[in-house]
């Protein structure tokens, strides 16, 4: 009997798995049944951009967390399909920081050109993951457009859902009498919302980075982030304030722990994402934070505690693209018998490793090039096309010295790509200016 494979979710890593599968068809392997199930009407993920937030037309939580106007915050030659280079879907190269209607366009390119979409099941929701006796799955859906429920089983349960859709969300004292709004990065859309406000951004991760700086480029008033442990410390326009943490907020002033106040309009939570599965069972659901050397994960993909559970994309990201791409062609080739997976003393012993590897890191430098070792690791293992890895970690390392330099003007530099090894042009306009970012104005020469 034909194995049969649950991918839960159709963005990248679950479209990655999609692709891996597909090759090996291609190079005239027999591949297990693959039914992908994916909660939104289209693929795509995150990169699936939508207005709504809060809850969707069928009352689920909305998944996306993608606003208008983002653009890519790293370089794309990072991120590039081994398989499948801007170039050739696009039939030049383009500059290195395309806005989110041009990765989605290009996403979608080579998942079309692998035929691959009557594998997913669009607006099917998974509710349930549980074993059976006998070891192999239970997966319960339903449906959404049909409000109706059933169930399959599988041999084999790869979870690709992401983790930057359920948010993290702390409270301070003040936020239910604050005459302005309060929102996490989550719910956040349109910069336009927020022009000629004073703001307040709480956090200093990318989505703190990003979000200040799309509300600066459409015109807000003035923009104040507030930090835990450190500032950012970039050159930030003379309008933006790096502040210690948040205390209380009376009223529209806010309160910092130096004693500084502000008074502001709106209020911004950019405090980050939680690894949430509540619909796999107790017993092999992935507990962890966001970082690089994911417990429980052999290889950063395998669930310890039942090896015929994968994991896709659930760490700490400097490589995203082609490290999911790597992980679903590993994943694909235990799940044909390629590759073995060892005994639970092995596989603990590596994910100790890989902990103790993270642990002694120094820097982002470090960071980037252990990740790129990593994705350099599962290649070496599998047939995914061989890339530049190091040239990837390269141009991550220019794109952290370029932002250093100037933190609304790095976007206006560019790299070669490591698939093709040429060189992307200057875009035709500089990002702060470059108010209109569809594909059309985008891709002019």
């Amino acid at each position: 009997m034909t194995k049969r494979v649950a991918i839960i979710g159709a963005g990248p890593s679950g479209l990655a798995q999609l692709r891996a599968f597909q090759s090996a068809k291609e190079k005239g392997a027999e591949i297990p049944e693959i039914v992908c199930f994916e909660k939104q009407a289209n693929w795509g993920g995150l990169w699936n951009y939508t207005w709504r937030t809060g809850v969707d037309q069928y009352g689920e939580p909305v998944h996306g967390s993608m606003y208008r106007y983002l653009w890519s915050n790293g370089p794309k030659e990072g991120l590039e399909f081994a398989d499948y280079s801007f170039e050739e879907h696009f039939g030049k190269q383009i500059a290195s920081y395309p806005p989110r209607a041009v990765l989605f366009d290009y996403i979608e390119g080579r998942v079309k050109k692998a035929g691959v979409r009557d594998m997913i099941r669009f607006e099917t929701v998974v509710r349930a993951v549980e074993e059976t006796a006998d070891g192999k799955f239970t997966v319960k859906v339903r449906n959404l457009p049909e409000d109706t429920e059933y169930e399959e089983v599988f041999d084999h349960v790869v979870c690709a859902s992401g983790h930057f859709s359920t948010p993290n969300v702390p409270e301070f004292e003040g936020f239910d009498t604050f005459k302005g709004r309060v929102l996490h990065a989550h719910d956040f859309r349109d910069a336009m919302e927020f022009k000629d406000m004073d703001l307040l951004l709480i956090g200093t991760s990318y989505s703190a980075e990003d979000i200040g700086s799309q509300c600066w480029k459409y015109g807000a008033k003035s923009i104040t982030v507030s930090h835990r442990t450190a500032a950012m410390g970039f050159d930030w326009p003379d309008n933006w304030a790096e502040v210690p943490l948040l205390t209380k907020v009376v009223g529209n002033t806010a309160h910092f722990k130096d004693g500084t106040t502000r008074d502001v309009d709106a209020i911004i939570l950019c405090t980050g994402y939680r690894h949430h599965f509540p619909f796999m069972a107790d017993n092999i659901r992935l507990r962890c934070p966001n970082i690089l050397a994911t417990p429980d994960l052999y290889k950063g993909v395998t669930y310890i505690n039942n090896p015929n559970v994968f994991y896709l994309g659930m760490q700490d990201q400097w490589f995203t693209f082609n490290m999911f791409d790597v992980q679903a062609w590993w994943a694909r080739d235990v799940i044909m018998g390629r590759i073995d997976i060892p005994d639970r003393a092995a596989m603990q012993a590596d994910i100790d490793a890989r902990t103790a590897g993270e642990a002694a890191l120094k820097d982002d430098y470090d960071c980037i090039w252990y990740q790129g070792d990593y994705t350099k690791e599962l290649m070496e293992l599998t047939d995914y096309p061989s890339f530049d890895v190091e040239g990837a970690c390269q141009a991550f390392k220019e794109w952290k010295g370029h932002k250093k330099a100037g933190i609304m003007t790095f976007r206006n530099n560019a790299y070669k790509s490591v698939i093709t090894g040429t060189m992307a042009p200057m875009h035709h306009t500089p990002w702060k200016d470059a108010l209109d970012d569809s594909l059309e104005v985008y891709l002019q020469n």
